[in-house]
């Protein structure tokens, strides 16, 4: 009798187990496929134009002489890869703010199948642009992956925090951050010379963003709508029971179909005001200040720079040519890793130290690379401390504001009945 007690207790306990392994690998193809197709094309998309910059300043320079009959002036190919290089960000601004309007008609799985589209029109753009002999097909192709990007990374995180349930909640948000710096690896590894960094092949780099897009666009369509969508939206309690199922792998979600109804009957009692009320109102003026200052340092605090020109910037500090692309290669490596510490330490040490830690460090070091660049000339160690700084600046951001910024607003945004526009800063 208390072998047949043990055996069922056994039993029920593995049956457990087993259900929680079944939701919980769900989830992970979920968020992997969700993140390969999005998250991973953008950080990408961030690193991918630094290693050919000079076969493509080359191919600017023949079309626009087998145009007009004289080489391109340096001023006009230097503002043409300037706008090459920051049309990508131009795009996400419209892409961000395409996506409440997009995001509510098709709801979350079939905006990020849509939004396919636009990066696999982006590929083909930029990877016929040399065939072509059209340099407006790579800025056009740049502007459209902006979009992209801006659209992925709005939505996806919203997919994934309303298929999971709270107990992984904060874990699968680590996964877009992650793959941002996946994407950034794999993009500079791609454009080693030994690869596709080579002047014949270097129309592949834009043409591997269809793979991952292709990816998500046949993988995705077999994985359900957000369950939290079809309630508020489309009002298929049907539809969102059978997704939470799917999910959790388990036939008993009343808790959370209830959870999802609840917030539901909150959310009701929110009170929405415009971008003008919000600025005006004393109540949540620190959340205010907070928000945009946070985000003013995230945007402006020279990474994405880094990122675009860590070619020209290694150049600068005096690293020869043959090297350049094995250091930039390290920064990829730097960024992965922080990122993955961050998200072993994020709950421990919390958001707020590690937001100040790591814009404080990103501050230090600034200011010690740009002594090193000015006096690069006075001894032969200083370039390399220059490499230092550059990989310290990088680990100094994945390891805090990356991460922290973001997470740190549902906290102070949570139990506010303004807090839908507070979010508003966020992406612009």
């Amino acid at each position: 009798m208390k072998l047949s007690e043990k055996d069922s207790a056994h039993s029920k306990e593995s049956d457990l187990v087993k259900e929680k392994l079944d939701w919980s690998c769900l989830l992970l193809v979920a968020s992997f496929v969700g993140a390969f197709g999005s998250s991973f094309l953008y950080g990408y998309n961030l690193s991918v134009v630094n290693a050919p910059t000079p076969y493509i300043k080359a191919f600017y320079n023949e079309s626009w002489e087998r145009r007009h009959g004289h080489p391109i002036d340096p001023d006009t190919l230097t503002l043409l890869w300037s706008v090459t290089v920051s049309i990508f960000a131009i795009g996400g601004l419209v892409g961000t703010l395409m996506v409440k309007l997009i995001g509510k008609v098709l709801g979350r799985k079939y905006t990020l199948l849509v939004n396919n589209g636009f990066a696999i029109s982006a590929a083909l753009l930029m990877a016929c642009s040399l065939q072509a002999g059209a340099f407006e097909m790579l800025i056009v192709g740049r502007f459209i992956m902006g979009v992209d990007g801006g659209i992925s990374l709005s939505v996806l995180p919203m997919y994934l925090n309303e298929i999971s349930p709270k107990e992984i909640r904060g874990a699968l948000g680590q996964v877009t951050a992650i793959f941002i710096c996946i994407g950034v690896f794999t993009g500079q590894l791609l454009g080693l010379p030994e690869l596709l960094g080579k002047e014949s092949t270097w129309p592949y780099l834009f043409g591997v963003i269809a793979v991952p897009a292709l990816v998500q666009l046949v993988s995705l369509p077999f994985l359900p709508e957000s369950p939290r969508f079809l309630l508020f939206e489309k009002h298929d309690q049907a539809g969102a029971e059978k997704a939470f199922q799917t999910f959790l792998g388990k036939a008993d979600v009343s808790r959370e179909v209830e959870e999802v109804l609840a917030e539901s009957r909150v959310q009701r009692n929110i009170q929405l005001v415009s971008v003008l009320e919000l600025l005006r109102s004393p109540f949540v003026r620190w959340q205010v200040i907070t928000v945009i200052v946070t985000m003013a340092c995230y945007q402006l605090c020279g990474l994405n720079a880094i990122w675009f020109y860590t070619n020209s910037i290694f150049g600068k500090a005096g690293i020869s040519p043959e090297m350049i692309p094995y250091i930039t290669l390290s920064t990829g490596g730097i960024e992965t890793l922080a990122a993955i510490f961050s998200g072993l330490v994020i709950e421990r040490l919390g958001r707020r130290p590690l937001l100040i830690g790591g814009f404080g460090l990103m501050a230090l070091f600034f200011g010690i690379i740009t002594i090193t660049l000015t006096f690069q000339d006075h001894a032969p160690w200083i370039p390399y401390l220059s490499i230092v700084c550059i990989l310290a600046i990088i680990a100094s951001f994945c390891s805090g504001p990356e991460k922290s910024g973001h997470l740190l607003f549902p906290g102070l945004c949570h139990n506010l009945p303004h807090r839908c526009c507070l979010f508003l800063f966020c992406p612009a």
